[in-house]
Protein backbone atom coordinates (compact mmCIF):
# COMPACT_ATOMS: atom_id res chain seq x y z
CA UNK A 1 0.00 0.00 0.00
CA UNK A 2 1.23 3.59 -1.00
CA UNK A 3 1.67 6.44 1.71
CA UNK A 4 -1.54 8.27 2.31
CA UNK A 5 -1.50 11.63 0.85
CA UNK A 6 -3.19 14.22 3.44
CA UNK A 7 -4.87 16.70 1.93
CA UNK A 8 -7.15 19.92 3.48
CA UNK A 9 -11.24 20.31 2.55
CA UNK A 10 -11.05 24.53 2.25
CA UNK A 11 -14.16 26.44 3.30
CA UNK A 12 -16.48 25.54 0.66
CA UNK A 13 -15.87 21.80 1.47
CA UNK A 14 -13.52 21.38 -1.89
CA UNK A 15 -10.52 19.18 -2.12
CA UNK A 16 -7.80 19.43 -4.49
CA UNK A 17 -6.46 15.83 -5.71
CA UNK A 18 -3.38 15.38 -6.08
CA UNK A 19 -1.81 15.20 -9.26
CA UNK A 20 0.55 12.23 -9.02
CA UNK A 21 -2.80 10.75 -8.14
CA UNK A 22 -4.91 11.68 -11.12
CA UNK A 23 -1.97 11.29 -13.65
CA UNK A 24 -1.72 7.40 -12.17
CA UNK A 25 -5.77 6.95 -12.61
CA UNK A 26 -6.32 8.82 -16.01
CA UNK A 27 -8.58 11.38 -14.40
CA UNK A 28 -8.38 14.43 -16.43
CA UNK A 29 -9.69 18.28 -15.62
CA UNK A 30 -13.34 18.13 -15.92
CA UNK A 31 -13.96 14.38 -15.30
CA UNK A 32 -16.67 13.52 -12.79
CA UNK A 33 -15.96 11.25 -9.86
CA UNK A 34 -18.37 9.36 -8.01
CA UNK A 35 -18.28 9.85 -4.17
CA UNK A 36 -19.17 6.98 -1.94
CA UNK A 37 -19.52 6.72 1.95
CA UNK A 38 -18.96 3.54 3.33
CA UNK A 39 -18.86 3.87 7.14
CA UNK A 40 -16.83 6.09 8.35
CA UNK A 41 -14.77 6.28 4.69
CA UNK A 42 -15.11 8.00 1.82
CA UNK A 43 -14.74 6.60 -1.49
CA UNK A 44 -14.04 8.76 -4.74
CA UNK A 45 -14.03 6.50 -7.89
CA UNK A 46 -13.79 7.89 -11.63
CA UNK A 47 -17.80 8.05 -12.89
CA UNK A 48 -17.87 5.92 -16.05
CA UNK A 49 -17.67 8.00 -19.20
CA UNK A 50 -20.31 5.14 -20.96
CA UNK A 51 -22.47 3.35 -18.14
CA UNK A 52 -23.43 0.79 -20.41
CA UNK A 53 -19.36 -0.04 -21.40
CA UNK A 54 -18.71 -0.37 -17.79
CA UNK A 55 -21.75 -2.36 -16.61
CA UNK A 56 -21.03 -4.77 -19.70
CA UNK A 57 -19.76 -8.73 -18.57
CA UNK A 58 -20.55 -6.78 -14.97
CA UNK A 59 -20.85 -10.49 -12.79
CA UNK A 60 -20.60 -12.60 -15.85
CA UNK A 61 -19.65 -15.63 -13.21
CA UNK A 62 -22.92 -16.10 -12.19
CA UNK A 63 -23.79 -17.18 -16.04
CA UNK A 64 -20.86 -19.63 -16.26
CA UNK A 65 -21.78 -22.69 -17.64
CA UNK A 66 -25.44 -21.70 -18.62
CA UNK A 67 -26.59 -22.11 -22.14
CA UNK A 68 -28.88 -18.41 -22.49
CA UNK A 69 -31.27 -20.59 -24.81
CA UNK A 70 -31.93 -23.11 -22.43
CA UNK A 71 -32.59 -20.94 -19.91
CA UNK A 72 -35.04 -18.84 -21.35
CA UNK A 73 -36.99 -22.01 -22.69
CA UNK A 74 -37.47 -22.80 -18.75
CA UNK A 75 -38.18 -19.05 -18.16
CA UNK A 76 -41.11 -19.24 -20.57
CA UNK A 77 -42.23 -22.66 -19.48
CA UNK A 78 -42.45 -21.79 -16.00
CA UNK A 79 -45.31 -18.46 -17.27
Amino acid sequence: MEKPTAIKVNNRYQITLPREICQQLGIEPGDELLVDRQGDTIVLLPKPKNPVDYLAGLHKEVWQNIDPQEYLRQEQAAW
